[in-house]
């Protein structure tokens, strides 16, 4: 379909991960932003890779399990609010911008170079959704009638060696 492009991902991703660890962001905090994008966006391929890789990294079943519900729950610090909270506010970006207090409680919560790599692993995450979800990537959430044609054509081109999914 469109290697170049699809190599320019990877290479995306791969920077916002580099971001997110020179910027001392806890990987465990990573897996929480994308599980909860992937729930907005029902990307059901995401959710899982990445539900699997937080319990992998010691992530809990009841924070997990309670993470759609964050606001309700006492079991996520003021930071992975914050983030929550951004990570959703990008997500749903259509509804009406990023609010200026989700910013400014994130902004107060990170560091400056902690908060880009945030926000650029919430968007690097919904490009990630977005395009599983339209090319009808296989266990994406895609509609069950999709072709299987169309379902690996981008993904294939955009492998990154030992990753089997996207991110």
């Amino acid at each position: 379909m469109t290697p170049e492009v699809s190599s320019a991902m990877s290479a995306l991703q791969e920077a916002a991960l580099a971001a997110a660890q020179a910027a001392d962001i806890a990987p465990g905090l990573l897996q929480l932003i994308k599980i909860r994008a992937s729930q907005i966006n029902g990307c059901s391929l995401s959710l899982d890779r990445h539900t699997q890789d937080a319990r992998a990294m010691g992530e809990g079943e009841e924070r997990i399990r309670e993470l759609r519900a964050w606001r309700n729950s006492k079991l996520f610090t003021s930071g992975e609010r914050a983030a929550l909270s951004l990570t959703e506010a990008i997500t749903l970006v259509f509804a009406g911008q990023v609010p200026n207090e989700v910013y400014a409680e994130a902004a107060r919560q990170f560091e400056e170079t902690q908060l880009a790599a945030l926000i650029w692993a919430a968007t690097v995450i919904n490009a990630h959704n977005r395009i599983a979800i339209t090319t009808r990537l296989e266990g994406s959430g895609a509609p069950p009638d999709a072709t299987a044609e169309s379902r690996s054509v981008w993904w294939t081109s955009a492998r990154v060696p030992g990753q089997d999914l996207p991110a």
